[in-house]
């Protein structure tokens, strides 16, 4: 059995949470930004689908992206040198959650990404804690990715593609942004082989915390990112 979590934004330890489903440790409670915060500062995510109370979770052990360690296959280091494209930050968070929500996923009937979930992770935006990486092509989104930033972690969400390679790029583009902006670490939750194909990797859940604990500051305050194109300088010069 899991518990049922109080109404204050407090959570079990990390270590009650079940190996089968990996990483189960709560339900109920509510999407406010302040229990939100709670949990991705403690390495707990909220995924559940539509008619599920509300289920968090922290596997082990945690699938993560240093930033550093992005691989860049050949095929997307020339479409990154040539492809006609912009990367923004921030300016169609929205459009970016609602893609997410839509793309139908291999193994799932339906998206996780209700619209209970959406409008909490608008709110976590409007508040200055999520944020999008959003790739333009012709004046279009084509893709992108959405996720949670406190102190110097992000908490990836979801991405999606319109158009081949678009959300990588934008990942790539991101992982260059929070490289120079300090960031120590990618969350990717749950392992899978697209994921590795990137560079992500499994930590222990117990590695996984204790980095948080340095990244995530108590005291840290939201960081506005400019709602501009950013440039991860892979382009060719000339």
């Amino acid at each position: 059995m899991i518990p049922w979590l109080p109404e204050e934004p407090a959570f079990p330890p990390l270590e009650k949470a079940l190996a089968e489903p990996n990483g189960l440790l709560a339900a109920g409670g509510d999407l406010s930004p302040q229990r939100l915060l709670a949990a991705y500062r403690r390495g707990i995510f909220p995924w559940y689908s539509r008619g599920e109370p509300i289920l968090w979770w922290s596997p082990d052990p945690r699938m993560v992206l240093f930033p550093d360690e992005f691989k860049l296959s050949a095929s997307l280091a020339k479409t990154l040198r040539n492809a006609k494209y912009e990367v923004r930050l921030d300016s169609a968070f929205g459009d970016v959650v609602r893609a997410c929500a839509g793309k139908p996923r291999e193994g799932q009937a339906g998206t996780w990404i209700t619209r209970e979930m959406q409008a909490a992770y608008c709110e976590l935006h409007r508040l200055g804690y999520a944020h999008s990486a959003e790739t333009w092509i012709d004046g279009k989104l084509a893709g992108g990715l959405y996720g949670v930033a406190i102190g110097r972690a992000f908490y990836g969400e979801s991405m999606f593609t319109d158009v081949r390679d678009a959300s990588k790029i934008a990942l790539a583009h991101l992982c260059a942004y929070l490289k120079q902006r300090g960031f120590g670490i990618i969350d990717c939750q749950m392992e899978t082989a697209h994921l590795a194909s990137l560079g992500a990797r499994p930590i222990p859940r117990r590695d996984f915390a204790a980095r948080l604990d340095v990244l995530c500051p108590r005291d840290d305050r939201p960081g506005r990112w400019p709602v501009a194109a950013i440039d991860g300088h892979f382009r060719r010069r000339s």
